[in-house]
């Protein structure tokens, strides 16, 4: 068993206490753009902890954190709502969504709308839909269900075949994922690879995992890519802005996720 195949079946559990009926009637999210920039966009990342990396930062808080992510010119925020394998919650989601404004990206395990009603009206503007980790039923089923509620979705792939099925179910924002969800080793040419796919769409894409510096930023930026996610050197780094600062590189893409 994978991995990803442990933290899916915990979802499944997670979502027999789930309360029924998450009120979206006062959803009104953040749009969330790539836009066209003279700089990389980056999703600052809000996380504890992983299963790879283990303990990271587990006494931060998560709304000074995101204070300082916005004052450096993070585009979004992402913030880890998995409590067993992250050390997350929706307490942190809402309170993040509260403190910013910016759109906050609910980073989670999708497998069901309930969980998409849940980040909804916990204050998230973006939600997350793994390729890997869904059928393609679920994938198109959970794409359609967040833009009724008009969140914007960033659909994450990590291979071709994963990313041929993001393009049949419809999505418009590509999150590549350089780390294998199935043994967590990190490659940044996945983004190399795919980008080459996902630009003859004329689509926009975000660089995950493995970027750590201004000169990884860079790569990213050369592989096409619109932003970066960017989490465990953020969590790890003692000056927060700088680093922040310098991975919004030159940028010539001309991508508009909305």
């Amino acid at each position: 068993m994978t991995i990803l195949d442990k933290i899916i079946d915990k979802k499944k559990e997670e979502l027999t206490a789930y309360k029924a009926g998450y009120s979206t009637d006062h959803i009104n999210p953040l749009s969330f753009n790539i836009k066209k920039s003279t700089k990389m966009n980056v999703i600052a990342e809000i996380k504890r902890a992983s299963p790879s990396k283990g303990i990271i930062n587990p006494d931060m808080d998560p709304v000074k954190q995101a204070k300082l992510y916005e004052e450096n010119g993070a585009s979004a925020i992402s913030v880890l709502t998995d409590e067993s394998f992250f050390q997350g919650s929706f307490d942190d989601l809402k309170a993040v969504a509260e403190a910013v404004n910016i759109p906050v990206l609910c980073k989670d395990f999708m497998i069901d709308k309930k969980q998409i009603d849940r980040a909804a009206s916990a204050g998230a503007s973006i939600i997350l839909l793994i390729v890997a980790a869904l059928t393609d039923q679920q994938l198109k089923e959970l794409n359609d269900h967040a833009k009724k509620l008009n969140l914007s979705v960033l659909t994450e792939v990590h291979n071709e075949e994963e990313l041929k099925r993001a393009f049949s179910a419809g999505a418009e924002i590509l999150g590549v994922n350089n780390r294998n969800l199935k043994t967590f080793e990190v490659d940044l040419k996945v983004s190399e690879e795919l980008g080459r796919i996902i630009q003859a769409k004329g689509l926009p894409f975000v660089s995950e995992s493995g970027i750590f510096t201004a000169e990884d930023a860079r790569f990213a930026a050369k592989t096409g890519a619109s932003a970066v996610l960017v989490g465990e050197s953020l969590m790890k780094s003692k000056d927060i802005g700088t680093l922040l600062r310098s991975l919004q590189v030159p940028l010539t893409g001309d991508f508009d996720a909305r």
